[in-house]
């Protein structure tokens, strides 16, 4: 793949060359220029920017695009000087065409040809999948060279045509044979596509072991699946010119390595996702050494699927499109292995993932990569893993069921290797990434910390991050399996957060973080949702490292979410701020867990360590609140005698150092009215940590109590 220019981002409607900054730039550098259809000139329809799963919009680069009907056109300013194009589209399910090319108001013969053959994939075995991938990528020579500034419109010829983006690139000339290759035409290759060439590649590739196989500018039809590929060069005379027909390229197990496979494309007709079938670029190992470099893989399964030994292989300057499944997976063993400076856009799946399976991924990397528009997952996915990097990639527009970047201890298998060591998330940039999750009926953050599986025990570095137009939150940390497991052990370091819908930080899992010049303008709700999940799992404690800005609030209410750019609602002064909270004790009594004192049901009760005076609990109430009054109630059965508990109210904004609210009081409790008792607290009370210290009870000897009510009202 020919490289121009610095780095790409995204401006005014279009991803242009910019220098870079101090710290290393983020993404790919990539030889085309990319222009969003709704910054262009249109007699079409604008739609979006929608962020609803299944919609057309939704899953559109900046959730925008341009709809043209019969007859109607978009038509593009060129930003560079360009021979060819490639354009995002999609048309109705069933329906295919062809979209007429204007330069500078002249016809050209040719045309682009698009259909839905590739589009509208349905994953009823994935939960919350609804039909996606509704977009594909059609591309063409222009035969001819535009400038800057000339217009280039591209015209419905019938049916109805969505266009999303436009690359515009200056391929070069097609390369020429390297000295001493063997030519897959001379072992019987069909350049027009229509022989099948499987038995030629194969022959060139073993009369060429050691040295390289040339595949000439042509179409070459391969009906089976390569194997045995080791120790050879796969070269192409460039992406546009040498294509590669097949669905399966390479499938083996094993391989001694040193493969080499370059500037070529690989365009499959797969049309559904099926997870058993190999319908990849490669399927397996390349052996260690290897290199992959200058592809343009499109419409397959997966671009890499990669098993076994691929030890230090390096993927670079490529572009995966339209993949129904993930862009590239390390599957397990992938160790020392380097994917850098890639273009992935529209995959069913993570378009870049590590899943250490069978054995931990370790001392890896994804550097420098742009993504866009992963549709059922995230832009890129570690799951488990030893001393993992992810570096300076951009990241945009992800949906259902994905962030931006995930880092997760998710298994889905096993034996499966959790997160160890240290993980490194640095200088990553992502736009507009984080979506709804359906499964969950609450949002996952554009960067998401998850501890699904099993407790975050690795270092986990973030640094350097940028996170823009997030539709909700930018951090969240959370265990997605429902059980609770904590996040620990996470640094977030230097972090710019502009515009996000909801939250700075969504956490919803015990744990810890520590932040530290994390500066955030433009926050829709409110700086901190801190809400663990289960209720009573425990805390998650944010560590202030000094340099932040613009959210210290927190989100009030923990019974609601917060939805994009409502802000955060005054809290109702008569709602019990202590229900559902963690809580924590000195002590309990066989099943009479802490929990049960404020899970709103009177009829369960904490009960602490008998006969062991003074005990006491703990709520923690997530954010310091001027609390003035607490409702302290006993199971309202009469079972229950009438009793006096001696009670000491103390509180903490930090959980560490505690101050006396309310000296030591008797407190009656007695089911003839009601069984419950109000603590008045001081107009200067202000506290996040509730603790009641129980010291004495005339009717068992032990401290207990069914509901701790915490209010804002006095009455």
């Amino acid at each position: 793949m020919p490289v121009i220019g610095t780095v790409v981002t995204l401006a005014a409607g279009m991803l242009t060359a910019v220098v870079p900054a101090a710290h290393a730039a983020t993404g790919a550098t990539l030889p085309f220029t990319s222009v969003e259809a709704e910054s262009a000139t249109t007699t079409g329809t604008r739609i979006g920017p929608d962020y609803t799963q299944g919609t057309l919009a939704s899953e559109a680069s900046g959730r925008q695009a341009v709809r043209l009907g019969s007859g109607q056109r978009v038509e593009f300013t060129v930003p560079r000087t360009a021979n060819a194009v490639n354009i995002a589209y999609s048309v109705p399910d069933g329906q295919t065409g062809s979209l007429a090319v204007y330069v500078n108001g002249t016809r050209l013969t040719q045309t682009l040809p698009v259909t839905s053959k590739y589009s509208y994939v349905d994953t009823s075995w994935i939960a919350g999948a609804k039909t996606h991938h509704l977009f594909d990528n059609t591309r063409m020579l222009f035969g001819r060279t535009v400038q800057a500034g000339d217009k280039v419109a591209f015209e419905s010829t019938g049916t109805q045509v969505t266009v999303d983006v436009a690359d515009f690139e200056q391929v070069a000339a097609a390369g020429s044979q390297p000295a001493g290759s063997v030519s897959v035409v001379s072992k019987g290759a069909d350049p027009t596509g229509n022989g099948d060439s499987t038995q030629a590649f194969r022959d060139a590739i073993s009369a060429a072991r050691g040295g390289t196989v040339w595949i000439p500018p042509g179409d070459y039809r391969i009906t089976q699946s390569l194997n045995g590929v080791q120790n050879v060069t796969l070269a192409g005379a460039g992406a546009w010119y040498s294509v590669v027909r097949t669905s399966r390229f390479i499938d083996q197990s094993s391989s001694a390595g040193n493969v080499h496979i370059k500037d070529f494309a690989v365009i499959g007709e797969v049309t559904e996702r099926i997870d058993s079938s190999p319908d990849n670029f490669v399927n397996g190992s390349l052996g260690p050494d290897s290199t992959v470099s200058g592809m343009w893989l499109q419409h397959l399964k997966v671009g890499l699927w990669l098993t076994g030994n691929n030890d230090n292989l390096v993927v670079e300057n490529s572009r995966v499109l339209d993949t129904t499944a993930d862009g590239l997976n390390l599957n397990g063993n992938a160790h020392g292995v380097r994917v850098r400076n890639n273009f992935l856009r529209n995959q069913g799946d993570d378009s870049l993932a590590m899943w250490s399976l069978n054995g931990a991924d370790s001392g890896s990397s994804f550097d420098n990569n742009t993504i866009s528009q992963p549709n059922l997952a995230n832009g890129i996915a570690i799951y488990g893993g030893t001393d993992i990097a992810v570096r300076d990639n951009r990241i945009a527009d992800t949906n259902a069921l994905g962030s931006g970047i995930a880092i997760s201890n998710q298994k889905f298998l096993d034996p499966f290797s959790p997160l160890a060591g240290t993980i490194t998330v640095d200088g990553n940039t992502l736009v507009r990434a984080g979506a709804m999750n359906p499964n969950w009926n609450h949002p996952m953050g554009a960067l998401r910390v998850d501890s699904y599986d099993s407790a975050i025990n690795a270092t986990v570095n973030i640094t350097n991050t940028t996170i823009t137009d997030s539709p909700y939150s930018a951090f969240e940390f959370v265990s997605g399996g429902g059980t609770g497991h904590p996040v620990r052990n996470v640094n977030v370091t230097g972090a710019t957060v502009r515009n996000t819908g909801t939250v700075v930080v969504q956490a919803e899992a015990q744990g810890a973080a520590t932040f530290t010049n994390v500066t955030a303008t433009q926050v829709g709700s409110a700086g901190i949702y801190n809400c663990p999940y289960p209720a009573n799992s425990g805390t998650f404690a944010l560590t202030d490292g000094g340099g932040n800005s613009g959210w210290n609030s927190t989100w009030a209410d923990c019974s609601t979410w917060p939805q994009p750019g409502q802000g955060n609602p005054a809290p109702d002064p008569n709602r019990n701020l202590a229900k559902g909270r963690p809580a924590t004790a000195t002590g309990s009594q066989d099943v009479y867990t802490p929990g049960r004192a404020v899970d709103g049901d009177t009829g369960t009760y904490w009960e602490s360590a008998n006969n062991a005076f003074p005990q006491s609990l703990t709520v923690d109430l997530g954010a310091t609140t001027p609390v003035r009054r607490l409702v302290l109630k006993l199971p309202p059965s009469s079972a229950w005698g009438a009793r006096t508990q001696t009670v000491t109210v103390l509180g903490s904004t930090d959980g560490t150092g505690y101050s006396t609210v309310v000296g030591a009081t008797g407190y009656r409790f007695d089911p003839a009215t009601g069984n419950t008792a109000t603590v008045n607290l001081p107009a200067s009370t202000s506290l996040r940590y509730l603790r009641l210290t129980v010291s004495g009870n005339t009717g068992w000897p032990a401290g207990q109590f069914s509901e701790v009510e915490a209010y804002l009202s006095t009455s």
